[in-house]
């Protein structure tokens, strides 16, 4: 029986503040050891969107231990997978790498009433990353 490799994942934004954060931790719930995760940006904000904190504690993620990260090489080149968000042409190409572009509004100075539909979109999309890679 040969061993399976673990997918990896890259859920990549501009401030790491948000939309990545999201998709993070729901892959990270959903997918559990089957998958190792990262989220990045590209120019990492200072903290988290409270919008975005308090939406994903409704739906019982505590995302408070993280907090935005700069993109590394290392991270990009690890990963099967990387998920853009909003980042246009700031986000760099690594070549050989799957991109997906998740095309999601930006929560940032959105209320949580928005912010909640974001979050639902997010959810529905890694689901079906998930059920691709693990399946």
């Amino acid at each position: 029986m040969t061993e399976q490799r673990i997918p990896t994942i890259l859920f990549l934004c501009v401030h790491n503040a948000g939309r990545s954060q999201m998709g993070a931790a729901y892959a990270r719930q959903l997918g559990g050891t089957r998958v190792i995760v990262y989220s990045a940006g590209t120019a990492p904000g200072e903290t988290l969107n409270p919008a975005v904190v308090a939406a994903m504690a409704e739906v019982g993620l505590d995302i408070t231990d993280q907090s935005p990260r700069a993109l590394t090489s290392a991270m990009a080149l690890e990963s099967d997978v990387i998920i853009t968000m909003g980042c246009g042409d700031a986000c760099p190409v690594y070549p050989g790498k799957r991109y997906l572009d998740w095309a999601l509004d930006d929560p940032k100075g959105q209320p949580v009433e928005v912010v909640r539909s974001i979050r639902d979109d997010v959810k529905q999309r890694v689901q079906l990353l998930l059920g691709e890679l693990l399946d």
